[in-house]
């Protein structure tokens, strides 16, 4: 029998309800400590980040969510895990930035000048300086402005470059939106209010100060200490499709906070952060309504002490993207969905009882209050968030 302590599948599901500010009496206060509770929010989509922290703050309103990003920029978005758009409190942006959004802005870089280069037009870095250059000189007179206005601004955002020439993808492409991928993930520039609702991805840009600079391998074991509090039990393999970061990496990063091995209901290893080894309480029955995309159901990955491998089809949509979830006590038992007229629709996949149940119905009535007339549609659509619409 193995000496390791075991930490039960019920144990890692009261982890997630209390950690990540799921159960009632684990609510965080505001934007900020939504994301801190999750280490960073899944940001692709822009009404997931809103949706992520209303389901961790009870219902924090929208305008208190939008003041945080756009007033007191308490929350920032960064290019980082997975070269994938995230929302972080700005106390943990340098970490983000230092281990992992450094190394994916010096790729994307490379990658606009070999674009500028094949391209055949004389463009290369000293272009690229100048083109930039022009960005931030109109964005410190403009004050936060479009993209689209960006272009119209500045003359050298409207030039046309050829993409993979004489390949099969060959494409014919404006630079500007490259550009300023590139500034923003340097830290250059970051994304302000976007036109229209907090639906909207159509966001203006602003100068931003580039973050702190912290040693890269300091950064990662720092980052991953906050992750496993966060996420453990979890593997290497969970950290290293996380981040994105190479298997070597993450095995250093756990190394260098002394990740401690634990047993599993399902007989295999994980790791905690030191001394976190043994059993939580239990809080009070919980219900959650989470979006696409959301943390708690992308934070791992393998998700199987908290979502039912067959219920993977109708949640998940071809490129493993999983759709609006239902959850009770720290596991999936469904999805949901918004139809047209407002209504909020779900389908039970588990049944767990009349006190889940009602749980669920109460919690979907509370969101549609929430929502107040606006109206969400997942950018990745998934078979049953697609069947309840229709």
């Amino acid at each position: 029998m193995s000496s390791l302590p075991r930490i039960s599948t019920a144990d890692r599901r009261d982890r997630l309800g209390t950690r990540h500010r799921l159960a009632p009496s684990a609510r965080a206060g505001s934007a900020a400590e939504a994301a801190d509770s999750v280490l960073a929010l899944h940001a692709t989509d822009a009404a997931t980040v809103f949706l992520s922290v209303r389901a961790r703050t009870g219902g924090l309103p929208v305008p208190a969510i939008e003041e945080e990003f756009y007033e007191r920029v308490a929350v920032v978005r960064l290019l980082s895990m997975r070269n994938t758009l995230f929302a972080v409190s700005v106390d943990r942006a340098p970490l983000v930035d230092s281990s992992t959004a450094r190394a994916i802005a010096a790729k994307e870089r490379r990658t606009l000048l070999k674009h500028l280069a094949e391209d055949g037009q004389g463009l290369d870095a000293d272009w690229l300086a100048g083109a930039e250059g022009s960005v931030l000189d109109a964005l410190a007179s403009l004050g936060p402005t479009s993209g689209n206005r960006l272009s119209a601004a500045v003359p050298v955002l409207r030039q046309k470059i050829t993409v993979s020439p004489g390949g099969k993808w060959e494409t014919v492409q404006g630079v500007a939106t490259r550009v300023l991928r590139v500034l923003a993930a340097e830290g250059r520039i970051r994304r302000d209010r976007p036109h229209g609702t907090w639906t909207s991805s159509q966001f203006r840009w602003t100068p931003h100060a580039p973050w702190p600079e912290l040693p890269a391998a300091t950064a990662r074991t720092e980052l991953a200490r906050l992750w496993l509090d966060a996420y453990g039990p979890a593997t290497e393999a969970d950290l290293k499709w996380w981040t994105g970061w190479t298997l070597t990496q993450a095995r250093a990063a756990l190394a260098g906070i002394g990740a401690e091995p634990v047993l599993l209901d399902d007989g295999g290893t994980a790791l905690v952060s030191p001394g976190d080894t043994g059993p939580v309480a239990a809080p009070e029955p919980w219900a959650a309504f989470l979006p696409g995309l959301d943390p708690s159901a992308m934070g791992w990955a393998d998700r199987s002490f908290h979502l039912d491998p067959a219920h993977r089809p109708p949640l998940f949509d071809r490129a493993g993207n999983i759709g609006p979830t239902v959850w009770w006590n720290g596991e999936i038992i469904g999805g949901w969905a918004q139809r047209p007229d407002g209504e909020i629709v779900w389908r039970l996949l588990a049944d767990r009882g009349e006190e889940a149940a009602t749980a669920v119905a109460e919690e979907a009535a509370r969101l549609r209050g929430w929502m107040d007339g606006a109206r969400v549609t997942p950018r990745f659509r998934t078979p049953l968030e697609r069947e309840l619409t229709g």
